[in-house]
Protein backbone atom coordinates (compact mmCIF):
# COMPACT_ATOMS: atom_id res chain seq x y z
CA UNK A 1 0.00 0.00 0.00
CA UNK A 2 1.65 3.14 -1.01
CA UNK A 3 1.43 6.01 2.11
CA UNK A 4 2.25 9.64 2.24
CA UNK A 5 2.77 10.72 5.93
CA UNK A 6 3.08 14.89 6.67
CA UNK A 7 4.08 15.80 10.04
CA UNK A 8 3.97 19.83 10.66
CA UNK A 9 6.35 20.83 13.77
CA UNK A 10 5.94 24.02 15.75
CA UNK A 11 8.11 25.66 13.74
CA UNK A 12 6.40 25.54 10.85
CA UNK A 13 8.68 22.74 9.06
CA UNK A 14 6.88 20.11 6.99
CA UNK A 15 8.49 16.55 7.05
CA UNK A 16 7.08 14.12 4.43
CA UNK A 17 7.34 10.44 4.56
CA UNK A 18 6.60 7.99 1.60
CA UNK A 19 6.07 4.39 2.02
CA UNK A 20 5.50 1.11 -0.46
CA UNK A 21 6.67 3.00 -3.38
CA UNK A 22 9.24 1.27 -5.22
CA UNK A 23 12.19 3.25 -6.98
CA UNK A 24 12.21 6.51 -7.97
CA UNK A 25 8.61 7.01 -9.21
CA UNK A 26 7.75 8.83 -5.28
CA UNK A 27 9.61 12.03 -6.25
CA UNK A 28 7.23 12.55 -9.04
CA UNK A 29 4.13 11.23 -6.95
CA UNK A 30 5.04 14.49 -4.15
CA UNK A 31 6.93 16.68 -7.11
CA UNK A 32 3.16 18.74 -7.07
CA UNK A 33 2.60 18.76 -3.08
CA UNK A 34 6.31 19.38 -2.30
CA UNK A 35 6.06 22.50 -4.90
CA UNK A 36 3.09 23.59 -2.85
CA UNK A 37 4.89 23.52 0.34
CA UNK A 38 7.57 25.23 -0.55
CA UNK A 39 11.81 24.35 -1.00
CA UNK A 40 12.90 20.97 -0.04
CA UNK A 41 15.71 22.03 2.51
CA UNK A 42 16.51 17.77 3.20
CA UNK A 43 16.03 14.68 0.98
CA UNK A 44 16.62 11.60 2.36
CA UNK A 45 16.09 8.57 0.61
CA UNK A 46 14.77 5.15 1.76
CA UNK A 47 15.97 1.75 0.80
CA UNK A 48 12.48 1.53 -1.42
CA UNK A 49 13.90 4.16 -3.27
CA UNK A 50 16.95 1.92 -4.47
CA UNK A 51 15.04 -1.24 -5.09
CA UNK A 52 14.24 -2.26 -8.21
CA UNK A 53 10.89 -3.99 -9.56
CA UNK A 54 11.65 -7.06 -11.75
CA UNK A 55 8.76 -8.05 -14.50
CA UNK A 56 8.71 -11.57 -14.67
CA UNK A 57 5.60 -11.65 -16.45
CA UNK A 58 2.79 -13.52 -14.17
CA UNK A 59 3.63 -11.71 -11.04
CA UNK A 60 6.08 -8.40 -10.48
CA UNK A 61 8.23 -8.69 -7.62
CA UNK A 62 10.87 -6.61 -5.85
CA UNK A 63 14.40 -6.91 -5.71
CA UNK A 64 17.16 -4.71 -3.59
CA UNK A 65 20.46 -4.80 -3.33
CA UNK A 66 22.60 -3.91 -0.11
CA UNK A 67 26.15 -2.60 -0.34
CA UNK A 68 28.87 -4.37 1.42
CA UNK A 69 30.20 -0.94 3.24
Amino acid sequence: METLEFIIHPDGRVEERVTGIVGNSCTGVTAAIEAKLGSVTVCELTSEHFAQVINSGAQDTVSTQVSQW
